[in-house]
C-alpha cells in the first residue's frame, strides 16, 4: 500500500506506521510471515470453544490470549448459547474484509463515517446429514452487501472494493479452493497419550 495522503492518521489508522511495515517487508519479505493456530475443544452438545494461545510473525511467538465460543441453535441440536460454526465463518470473512476497507480508505486519505457489511449464504442440511450425495455439505455461494459511507467518490469507493477483493485473505480463501491437510490423532481418555 502506498501512503498517498499527507494526514499520518485516517480511520484510526497510523499511515506512518502503515507505510514503515509495508517497507520492512518489501526489503525483507520473511518480515511477512504470519502464522496462526486456534486450538477448538468440544465442551458438549454441540458446544465448543476455540482458544487462541499466540501468532507468529517474522519466526518470532507473539503471545495472546482469547477465547471464541460456537453452539448451535436449538433447532439444530443445539443450546443456542453462542453463534454457530457458518455465523464464525461469516463473521470472519466479514471482519477481514473490514480491515481491507478501513485500511484502503485511509491510505487514499478518505475518512469513513460508515461501514457495514452483510453476508448471508445457505445451506441444503441434506449435504451435511449425508442423505444424498449429490448436494454439498457446504455453500455454493455467499452473497454480501458492503455499505460504506464518507468522504470518497462513488469512483475511489468502487477501486476500493476491488482492491479488497484482490488483497484479503478471507476472501481469497473462500473465493477459491484451499488445500486442507488433515490427520487424526486417537487419543487414550486415561492416559491423554496418542494411540498408534
Amino acid at each position: 500500500m502506498e501512503n498517498v495522503v499527507k494526514n499520518p492518521i485516517v480511520n484510526g489508522i497510523d499511515l506512518t506506521a502503515l507505510s514503515e511495515v509495508a517497507a520492512a517487508i518489501q526489503a525483507d519479505p520473511d518480515q511477512g510471515c504470519v502464522g496462526f493456530c486456534v486450538k477448538t475443544r468440544w465442551t458438549g452438545r454441540t458446544r465448543s470453544e476455540s482458544l487462541i494461545e499466540s501468532y507468529e510473525m517474522a519466526g518470532k511467538r507473539i503471545d495472546r490470549r482469547f477465547k471464541i465460543v460456537a453452539d448451535e441453535p436449538e433447532e439444530l441440536l443445539g443450546t443456542n448459547s453462542a453463534p454457530n460454526p457458518q455465523e464464525l465463518l461469516m463473521s470472519a470473512l466479514n471482519a477481514c474484509m473490514t480491515v481491507g476497507y478501513v485500511a484502503q480508505a485511509a491510505v487514499r486519505g478518505i475518512e469513513l463515517d460508515m461501514l457495514e457489511i452483510e453476508t448471508s449464504g445457505q445451506l441444503d442440511l441434506r449435504g451435511f446429514l449425508g442423505l444424498d450425495d449429490a448436494v454439498p455439505p457446504g455453500y455454493r455461494q455467499l452473497d454480501y452487501t458492503v455499505r460504506l459511507a464518507g468522504n470518497g467518490s462513488t469512483e475511489q469507493f468502487r477501486d476500493i472494493h476491488e482492491a479488497v477483493m484482490k488483497t484479503s485473505p478471507n476472501f481469497f480463501n473462500l473465493a477459491q479452493p484451499i488445500c486442507m491437510n488433515g490427520r487424526i490423532e486417537v487419543i487414550d481418555v486415561d492416559s491423554k497419550e496418542a494411540l498408534s
